[in-house]
């Protein structure tokens, strides 16, 4: 008799401690479908020239891991696909790359650009109501510039740049309780210099699935990111990437 009840004690403790765990340790993955419209544009010498650019569907992709071990930030990884293509009928002369495109040209143009996130945050917050984080993000921009004349498919001007930008980052994250719903803020910042950038959304959630094992949850918002560069790698750029993104998170 003893030994059963020592077996039932030890069974209901691991059984404790796994449910504990699972409370204080957390593991998300999440992706995103983004309706991203694109406007703005770029140069190599200031003097930007803004194209028509096409809308795009474009996916986001994250895991992030929570601990509760005191100093050392939480992480989440984040990458993002912003390409486009546009055009443009130029008013007056444009130099890009190695070429100079005269007045009255048609020009189209490809945009490669990519952002990878490693953000560190800590929870200053965590409840059923309302949950706040802050931290920093190093976001890695890698970017490839095309300008090509429709009339001259030869000539051609390409720029890439590419570095880590350090940029803070908070969240806000607030919930109704018995209801599935909830709600949440997140953006990263910077102004230094003449370069501005900014990446944030906002959206409402909606719990799928809710256990022991699983949470997932639905996502529907807006995001918004803005690269305003004055001189990086001889890249200016006045662009803002926005639209309406749904997704998924699933938490283990």
């Amino acid at each position: 008799m003893k030994k059963i009840a020592t077996t039932l004690g030890m069974l209901t403790l691991c059984s404790s401690f796994s449910s504990q765990a699972d409370t204080i340790l957390g593991l998300y993955a999440g992706a995103q479908g983004w309706n991203m419209e694109t406007e703005g544009g770029y140069s190599r010498d200031g003097d930007n020239r803004d194209f028509n650019f096409e809308d795009e569907t474009k996916g986001s992709f994250y895991v992030a891991f929570e601990h509760p071990i005191p100093l050392i930030p939480n992480i989440k990884l984040q990458k993002t696909e912003m390409d486009t293509q546009g055009d443009i009928t130029l008013e007056q002369q444009f130099d890009f790359g190695v070429q100079t495109f005269t007045t009255g040209s048609t020009l189209n143009t490809d945009v490669s650009l990519s952002s990878t996130d490693a953000i560190l945050y800590y929870e200053f917050f965590d409840n059923d109501l309302i949950s706040f984080d802050f931290g920093v993000n190093i976001k890695y921009l890698e970017g490839e510039l095309l300008v090509v004349d429709t009339d001259q498919p030869t000539r051609t001007g390409y720029e890439d740049f590419s570095g880590p930008v350090p940029m803070l980052y908070s969240k806000l994250q607030l919930g109704l309780p018995f209801t599935g719903f909830g709600a949440f803020v997140e953006g990263s910042y910077l102004s230094i210099d003449d370069h501005s950038l900014t990446d944030y959304q906002a959206a409402i959630t909606y719990s799928l699935m809710e256990n022991l094992a699983l949470d997932v949850t639905f996502q529907a918002g807006y995001r918004a990111f803005t690269l305003e560069l004055e001189d990086l790698d001889d890249i200016y750029s006045d662009l803002e990437f926005k639209g309406v993104f749904a997704g998924i998170e699933v938490h283990f």
